[in-house]
């Protein structure tokens, strides 16, 4: 593994409403952040409020790319759509030979960014995509709750949130993002058939018994990356779906003076393998700022050597999840594991 002593930490995509949680967590855990991004005047504006150093960099322009992460440890990317902007940042990492971690919600830019994991090993650094929200946190669970096995006969992850005020990066995103969704049956990876099944999921207080969606996001790549599943389904509650097709709805709104907004989720996940089942439940505030320490929480873990090694990997596959989930718990989101117990396999049906 390439080694930097440096705690200058580029962020791409800083002024925008993720960027913004993961430089302060960056620097409420000792970091220096180094803003990076597109946009000179919104660079210019973050580094007059914050006193952060600022660097312009085009995905287009390597040579500033080059420039923008010279002398810093790892890239944390946040500037989407990651379809259009992964692959110029991380071929920067690259060249720089630093970490790379990003937080992607699109199944198809996870995959193309897996697909670097020969060149990212002979870099000597560790490739980390969708460590976030989407993806990252519903990785670790699943990995937790299978405690170190590498194979499940079924994994089923449930997304509950009261409302989903969408930021103008997820709004390019979805209309950037054109490629079908993919899930596992029977041990093949399917298509999202239109229109996507329906069923209810009874999720934990406060929410309940929800009408759900089959909603794949970059999960159901980073799951399977490293664990043979033979069913893996992701649903999602209707209510944010409906606010995010809203063009009328307005971007988050901090409801402290954290930033945080006052959107409250849940994340369900069960996991079974053979004759025993076992579940894993995470609840919190708001998906974009979680993201902050998630991935803030990776980039520690990564300096400190406690990755599993260099190339190109998943949450779950890079760490001990059950302990990186334990780190968190305290303070960004609620955990509860209920212990494996044995099932009837011919009677398990979709909760």
């Amino acid at each position: 593994m390439t080694t930097h002593s440096s705690r200058r930490i580029a962020v791409y995509g800083a002024y925008g409403h993720t960027g913004r949680f993961v430089l302060a967590e960056l620097r409420r855990r000792g970091f220096v952040p180094v803003a990076c991004g597109r946009d000179a005047t919104r660079l210019h504006e973050l580094a007059a409020a914050t006193g952060i150093e600022v660097r312009t960099a085009a995905t287009d322009d390597p040579a500033a790319l080059d420039a923008a992460f010279a002398g810093t440890a790892a890239v944390l990317h946040c500037a989407g759509p990651f379809l259009d902007t992964a692959a110029p940042v991380l071929d920067a990492a690259l060249r720089a030979r630093i970490h790379y971690l990003d937080v992607a919600a699109e199944q198809r830019a996870v995959v193309d960014t897996f697909a670097r994991d020969a060149e990212a090993k002979a870099a000597g650094v560790t490739v980390l995509p969708a460590m976030a929200f989407y993806g990252g946190l519903a990785d670790l669970m699943v990995s937790a709750a299978l405690d170190g096995a590498s194979d499940a006969d079924t994994v089923d992850i449930a997304v509950a949130l009261d409302g989903w005020h969408p930021t103008r990066g997820t709004r390019l995103t979805g209309e950037r993002n054109h490629y079908p969704r993919t899930y596992i049956e029977h041990g093949r990876t399917c298509i999202v058939p239109d229109p996507a099944p329906v069923r209810e999921t009874d999720f934990p207080a406060p929410f309940g018994p929800l009408e759900t969606v089959l909603l794949p996001l970059s999960e159901a790549v980073v799951v399977p990356h490293h664990i043979a599943c033979r069913e893996l389904h992701s649903w999602m509650n209707l209510a944010p779906l409906r606010d995010l097709r809203d063009p009328a709805t307005p971007a988050p709104v901090a409801a402290d003076e954290s930033g945080r907004s006052a959107q409250r989720f849940i994340v369900d996940v069960s996991v079974r393998r053979g004759h025993r089942a076992c579940r894993a439940i995470a609840g919190g505030r708001d998906i974009y700022a979680v993201t902050a320490p998630l991935l803030v929480e990776a980039l520690q873990r990564i300096l400190d050597g406690r990755a599993r090694g260099d190339g190109a990997l998943a949450a779950g596959q890079a760490f001990d999840a059950r302990d990186f989930l334990g780190a968190l718990a305290s303070e960004v989101i609620t955990l509860t594991f209920e212990a494996a117990v044995p099932v009837d396999v011919a009677s398990t049906t979709a909760r």
